[in-house]
């Protein structure tokens, strides 16, 4: 009975039927071992996540300077159709009631589309202006790396390939440790 427990005991705890089982189990080991320590190298790369960090707040940064614009200009073209369509409408109905009134209804219309023009114009700009003030609130080293990003690329891209092969290094170096 008591072999039989040690027996069944040896089997729970994982142990080798033979040299072949042994060498699996060894496989098998190394193996999470070596993805282990991918994910302790992938937790420790600051760097790393910061950038992916700075360029996901790019992108969206950018993605919402785009949807300000495009919100902008549309809705500088929708108040000029509106100015436009309100000076043709007080032009028909002052060539109704004569000429005088005919003379001030187009001048209220040039003005009314002119100050459409000019408020179109504006909200352009605020939405330029909201696009910078959206890169001005980024915390300064995020907003470093951008403005290094786009000013130099080719240094951006140097960088970021030179801080991927030093991770795999390291990778590759804790791997052989591992050994």
């Amino acid at each position: 009975m008591t072999d039989a427990n040690n027996g069944s005991a040896g089997k729970a705890a994982g142990g080798a039927k033979g040299p072949d089982e042994l060498r699996r189990q060894i496989a098998e080991t190394r193996s999470q071992l070596g993805a282990t320590v991918e994910e302790l190298a992938g937790k420790t790369d600051v760097k790393g996540r910061a950038m992916a960090r700075a360029a996901d707040l790019r992108d969206k940064a950018g993605a919402m300077t785009v949807q300000l614009r495009s919100s902008a200009a549309q809705a500088g073209h929708t108040v000029q159709e509106k100015a436009t369509r309100v000076g043709h409408t007080v032009q028909e109905r002052a060539t109704h009631m004569g000429h005088t009134v005919q003379e001030r209804a187009t001048h209220v219309g040039h003005t009314a589309q002119g100050r459409a023009a000019g408020a179109a114009q504006a909200v352009q700009e605020r939405a330029a202006d909201g696009g910078h003030t959206v890169e001005e609130r980024l915390p300064g080293p995020v907003r470093t790396v951008l403005v290094t990003g786009r000013r130099h690329p080719g240094v951006a891209w140097a960088a970021l390939a030179a801080m991927t092969a030093a991770g795999a290094w390291q990778v590759w170096r804790a791997y052989r440790r591992a050994k």
